[in-house]
């Protein structure tokens, strides 16, 4: 059996080797863990282990595998949620690194082309087969992480997909060239949306609150300590099915056993104690959200006919096999076949008794459905939720906009639940079937009408009903794509390019568009689009990317890589920085990737941005 340790046991591996630098007292680190998006349809690794080291060299061991463990994480899930990876305690030390080892042994990794999602090969950068692979991240000299008695601090995780991985889909099938690029930071309690997964441990009598034990991502092992979770009269919960509101649901919660599996999303609360706080705003319990008996399906609804639907980058989570295995399994696929019911219960996240009916699912809903699954030989997957349930989840769409009124907007759509309308079928979904270039969107009280044509816009909501179209969606917020979080990512070929930069100083950096060792991708990416930084209609000149005008207490900037000594070092201001860069293009070095997470201001032909990575070869 492929485990991970139990508490005592990673508590007795924390304090190895801590020697008599580092107090035994304990501090609580608060570990998330997250992604800079790359292009992937599903991106899993094993994440084997994380070391920190103190400013004496000492080495602590807040998480560790007992062996490795496959399909353990998937990255690209991890975009737009964060995972509380784990919250165990910590000597009381001052640490100025971090190693972070992955396991691409067994990794799976398919890539979004043309509307489908294509199983990739990943190789390393000399084209052999991927393995073991560790990253040293160095902390800021300035802001290293602290762990103090009595005190929770949160240590954030940013595995950068863009930086870390270069697709060529001209191969079949397509390769993934890996360089892992890890950036670790010491951040506050903050807006970032997350999931904390455990086990309930008891509902606090008189309070809101109720304590759970972080049990991350799949795993049915691992215990990394406990986190009070604080309820509203307006938080969600969905407890075996049936939904509820505030204290109503947390009366539900009371009633169930210790040891029930339970999520909860939302962000983190108050850091100042031992066991850190988490405020909830949905809280899903029992078999809404896993069950022994029963396999889930997540992803896009492709197509439907009759109860019969075609369910879009499908990942299959398969309870354990008593005498067989003791974890869960995943499979994923392009596409599943998921049979419904009149039986099949059905609810929308977010919204207590909302009486929906199988009739609710329609094409383009992203979901999470239970039932019985079966994978094939050949590597199909069904599944049969007749006596199942589905949770609907809320859908991001990206579109330009054609024409909007007041309650209404027509948006030619690019992407749907993270694929091009080419991998769906509409047939159905109203009587006339709904046209993804002019796609019928309810806006309600978000009126669009004086936003210009052709304006891209990032939609989020739910479907309507099958047949039941136009409209064809209900949104629930919209926001233009020049407010969202843009991407600009350049790659150099050839073996990196040693003067990547026409200038670089504490202003920012600018790239040499005419590098002769430029790759063909150097690009501002805006959802599903991509805008090439030498097209002279987009783009006056290479742009200023800049930390100027950003949230200078969040700013997190990397260089590095993984095959040097030194690894990714981190800096949390502009200053160290730029002094970093500077020395380190100094003929020797050179340039992989750069990636740069912010907004583009067109009219100052600059890109403000809060995050920086310079990947090195």
């Amino acid at each position: 059996m492929r485990t991970l340790t139990a508490l005592a046991l990673g508590f007795t591996a924390l304090l190895a080797g801590c020697g008599n630098s580092t107090s035994f007292t304990p501090g609580t680190p608060v570990i998330t863990l997250s992604d800079t998006s790359g292009e992937f349809a599903t991106y899993r690794v094993t994440l084997d282990s994380i070391s920190l080291t103190d400013s004496n060299g000492a080495i602590a061991i807040p998480f560790q595998l007992t062996a490795s463990e496959p399909d353990n994480v998937d990255l690209a899930a991890l975009t737009d949620l964060t995972e509380l990876l784990a919250v165990p305690a910590a000597p009381l030390a001052t640490y100025k690194s971090a190693t972070l080892t992955l396991d691409y042994s067994n990794a799976r990794i398919w890539v979004n082309v043309n509307g489908q999602a294509v199983a990739a090969t990943p190789v390393s950068s000399t084209g052999t087969a991927l393995t073991t692979d560790s990253v040293t991240i160095t902390f800021d000299p300035s802001h290293p992480l602290v762990i103090s008695q009595g005190q929770s601090t949160r240590l954030a995780i940013d595995f950068n997909l863009a930086a870390s991985n270069s697709i060529n889909t001209a191969t079949t099938p397509p390769t993934v060239t890996v360089r892992p690029f890890v950036v670790m930071t010491p951040a506050p309690a903050d807006a970032t949306v997350m999931r904390a997964r455990g086990l309930l441990v008891t509902v606090q009598s008189g309070s809101s609150d109720f304590i759970m034990n972080v049990r991350p991502l799949i795993d049915l092992t691992l215990a990394l300590g406990a986190v009070t979770v604080s309820t509203t009269a307006q938080t969600y919960f969905n407890v075996n099915g049936v939904t509820y509101t505030g204290a109503a649901g947390l009366n539900a919660l009371a009633s169930l056993p210790q040891n029930t599996i339970i999520a909860a999303y939302g962000t983190l609360g108050d850091l100042s104690g031992i066991t850190p706080g988490f405020h909830a705003t949905s809280v899903y319990v029992g078999t809404s959200l896993e069950s022994p008996l029963a396999d889930h399906i997540t992803g896009v609804v492709s197509a439907r006919s009759g109860n019969t639907l075609t369910v879009h980058g499908a990942t299959l989570l398969s309870p354990p096999i008593p005498g067989v295995n003791f974890d869960y399994t995943t499979s994923y696929a392009n596409n599943a076949t998921v049979t419904i019911g009149s039986a099949t219960v059905v609810s929308e996240d977010g919204v207590a008794a909302s009486g929906l009916t199988p009739a609710a699912i329609s094409v383009g809903q992203q979901l999470d459905v239970s039932g019985q699954g079966t994978v094939d030989t050949a590597g199909n997957i069904s599944l049969d939720a007749t006596a199942g349930q589905v949770r609907i989840a809320s859908t991001r769409l990206w579109g330009t906009l054609n024409s909007a009124t007041a309650g209404s907007a027509s948006l030619d759509i690019l992407s749907l639940g993270n694929f091009a309308p080419a991998g769906f079928n509409f047939a159905g979904t109203g009587t006339t079937a709904a046209n993804p270039s002019a796609y019928a969107v309810n806006t309600g009280a978000l009126n669009e009408s004086a936003t210009a044509a052709g304006t891209l816009l990032q939609v989020d909501g739910i479907v309507n009903a099958f047949g039941s179209a136009p409209p064809d969606f209900t949104a629930s917020a919209i926001t233009a794509g020049t407010a969202t979080e843009q991407q600009l990512v350049v790659e150099w070929i050839n073996g990196g390019a040693p003067a990547p930069f026409i200038s670089d100083s504490t202003a920012g950096l600018v790239v040499d568009l005419n590098n002769a060792n430029l790759g063909t991708i150097h690009e501002i990416r805006t959802g599903p689009v991509a805008l090439d930084l030498k097209d002279p209609k987009s783009f006056p000149a290479s742009p200023l990317i800049t930390t100027v005008g950003a949230d200078q207490s969040k700013l997190q900037l990397a260089i590095g890589s993984a095959t040097l000594t030194t690894g990714v070092s981190v800096f949390n201001s502009i200053s160290g920085f730029a002094t970093a860069v500077s020395s380190t293009f100094n003929g020797t070095n050179k340039i992989y990737r750069l990636v740069a997470s912010g907004q583009y201001n067109s009219g100052t032909n600059t890109f403000v941005a809060s995050r920086i990575s310079v990947a090195l070869m």
